[in-house]
């Protein structure tokens, strides 16, 4: 994808989701044209919800709990309409060869696509045990893009919770107000090493060639069309825009993380080095809640 056309980088680029989320819409409502209706009967609109899974656990932030549904189905999307153009399954990425548990990963593990539903439950449990935000949701979502579009990848069954799960990573370090560490993620997915965690952060900021900035132009852009997605699907987006101050302050922060993982990308040469090194990703304020 040139770089101009960037959803992650320029406000003014579609999201990748959207536009596969609505091919994903048309043909179902085409479908439901045509299985329910006799030729010459009047023409009505028909909603898709009947393939999103609505959950009824109580999640602590009804935005949180939305959100997440939200950027699930994005991903979910992503997956069921990727590409299939034959691209390379990078190995940091691979399930089979760097699994997130001791069960065994079926041998047809990358030919079935995984429903929104366990999408869903995986980023909802790293992100209640971890007591991340909805903003930080948002931010995965653009880590994510940006990893397709600059490592020109695509995120299919074999990869999607290895990806998931390192631009959740990246997203909670650096937008987050309480840090969490590499250690801690390691206590939520308990058969994961520390090491695998440094390794799946640093070849991750590698692919995004060390761009974690999120200009809050970009962070509007893609809550608006998360919230055109929901709108789409029958879900609720209670989330709110970011403030004017809330954005600015957003921005800067993300420009000042940038500069200290200028520090990271020496440390990055070596194997076991990680972003908790960095002490300004630590200190985090109150900028969203």
């Amino acid at each position: 994808m040139n770089m101009e056309f960037n959803p992650s980088d320029h406000p003014r680029a579609s999201t990748i989701f959207l536009s596969k989320s609505q091919t994903d819409v048309r043909e179902k409502r085409k479908s439901l044209y045509i299985n329910h209706h006799p030729p010459g009967q009047l023409r009505r609109k028909y909603s898709s919800c009947s393939t999103i899974y609505l959950d009824d656990s109580t999640v602590s932030q009804p935005n949180l709990k939305y959100t997440i549904k939200c950027v699930a189905l994005a991903i979910y999307y992503h997956i069921k309409n990727r590409d299939g153009d034959g691209r390379l399954l990078l190995d940091i990425f691979d399930e089979k060869l760097h699994p997130l548990s001791k069960s065994e990963v079926p041998s047809d593990y990358e030919k079935h696509d995984p429903e929104q539903k366990h999408i869903y439950r995986f980023v909802r449990t790293l992100f209640s045990a971890a007591q991340l935000t909805a903003e930080c949701a948002i931010v995965t979502l653009v880590y994510l893009e940006r990893l397709l579009t600059y490592a020109e990848i695509d995120i299919c069954p074999a990869n999607w919770k290895r990806i998931v799960l390192g631009a959740i990573l990246l997203a909670s370090k650096v937008w987050d107000d309480q840090a969490v560490w590499n250690v801690d993620y390691c206590q939520i997915l308990k058969d994961i090493t520390v090491e695998d965690m440094n390794e799946l952060e640093r070849q991750f900021l590698e692919l995004l060639q060390f761009n974690i900035n999120v200009p809050s132009s970009v962070y509007a852009k893609y809550y608006f069309d998360l919230r055109s997605l929901a709108e789409g699907n029958n879900l609720s987006f209670p989330l709110e825009p970011l403030s004017r101050d809330r954005a600015c302050k957003l921005e800067a922060i993300s420009r000042l993380c940038e500069d200290k993982y200028k520090d990271f990308r020496k440390l990055a040469k070596r194997r076991s080095a990680s972003a908790d090194n960095l002490t300004v990703v630590r200190w985090s304020p109150a900028i969203i809640s």
